[in-house]
């Protein structure tokens, strides 16, 4: 009687445990950006588990990786999110796609601990992650007990909610790379038009609020149209992404860069005054004019003319018109040149 009674409660132990692993799946399934999915995922089981310690492990310079450190990170993520060496990675679970359950010799799995973390473990549990059939990380719980986690314990379940967690990382990507197509220019990769216009919208809006200085950095190449003529459309869109990576390279996270149309970019700074704008177009154009474009064996000078607006200037009064001095004063810039 006591054995059957042991059965039962063992059943309903089970059943209670795929219960809480069904109801993480049906919430991450709805989920269409990283930052929630990860976010739901890791709170999720935590709490519904009383986990410790969850955090993600992602192998770097894969298609995901690369995308996640273009998102704005939550405070969650900066604490549980760890980027990794893909031969160090890959040496840890020997290149198993099961999930991996260890308590003891734990040191060589410190390198999946997130940066700056010192967790004090017992045990550890490792699901491997795939996107498109390829390894590009791992689901890692932490207890602090060395019998939480045992080699030999059945790990089907959480071997199939990794499963649902790479379908949602599929579907994520898919629907971050329209996103990115709706927000960039589609040869540059930089914001489009339409991004830029809006962000100027919010950032005048704060600096105003806020008395902080704002200003935009409208510029133009020199002699685009006579490469376009002379070498071709193709060599003209290299020109355009060369100086698009060097002016998003040049500038901070916080600054926008954007092409407006044709061969015009623009910059928006905020918290920047007119002279420390003046100091990044300086910089920008010593840096382009020691360093020419070299595609398919041709060398291109590269030069700019650029305008320089701030809200300081009394003319503006509004984004719009902020990005209208910044255009005429280029327009100016322009007619010095000739």
């Amino acid at each position: 009687m006591n054995d059957f009674k042991k059965v039962l409660e063992t059943l309903g132990i089970n059943r209670e445990i795929a219960q809480k692993f069904f109801e993480i799946e049906i919430k991450i399934l709805s989920i269409f950006n990283f930052r929630d999915l990860f976010e739901n995922l890791l709170t999720e089981i935590q709490e519904k588990f009383g986990v410790p310690f969850v955090w993600i492990s992602m192998i770097d310079k894969n298609d995901i990786s690369n995308l996640i450190q273009d998102l704005e990170y939550s405070e969650i993520l900066k604490e549980r999110l760890n980027t990794i060496d893909r031969d160090i990675f890959l040496s840890l679970i020997q290149g198993n796609n099961k999930p991996i359950l260890i308590n003891d010799h734990l040191e060589p799995f410190y390198a999946l601990f997130p940066k700056n973390q010192k967790y004090r473990i017992g045990s550890l549990a490792i699901a491997p992650l795939t996107f498109r059939g390829a390894i590009i990380g791992s689901l890692n719980q932490a207890d602090y007990s060395e019998m939480r986690y045992v080699s030999g314990m059945d790990t089907s379940l959480l071997e199939q909610l990794t499963v649902k967690v790479s379908i949602c990382l599929s579907n994520v990507m898919a629907h971050e790379q329209l996103k990115l197509l709706a927000y960039s220019d589609p040869v540059t990769g930089v914001y489009n038009r339409h991004v830029m216009e809006r962000q100027l919208q919010r950032e005048f809006k704060l600096a105003k609020r806020y008395g902080n200085p704002l200003s935009v950095v409208f510029l133009d190449l020199d002699n685009f149209k006579a490469v376009n003529d002379r070498y071709g459309h193709d060599l003209g869109d290299d020109l355009l992404r060369y100086v698009a990576k060097h002016l998003s390279k040049e500038c901070r996270g916080s600054d926008v860069v954007a092409r407006f149309a044709g061969d015009e970019f623009v910059i928006i700074l905020p918290n920047t005054t007119a002279n420390s704008a003046q100091t990044l177009v300086d910089r920008l154009q010593t840096f382009l004019s020691k360093h020419p474009l070299n595609s398919k064996g041709i060398s291109i000078q590269v030069s700019f003319s650029a305008g320089v607006a701030t809200m300081e200037d009394r003319t503006v009064t509004d984004a719009g018109s902020l990005l209208k001095r910044a255009d005429e004063l280029l327009y100016q810039a322009k007619q010095l040149k000739k």
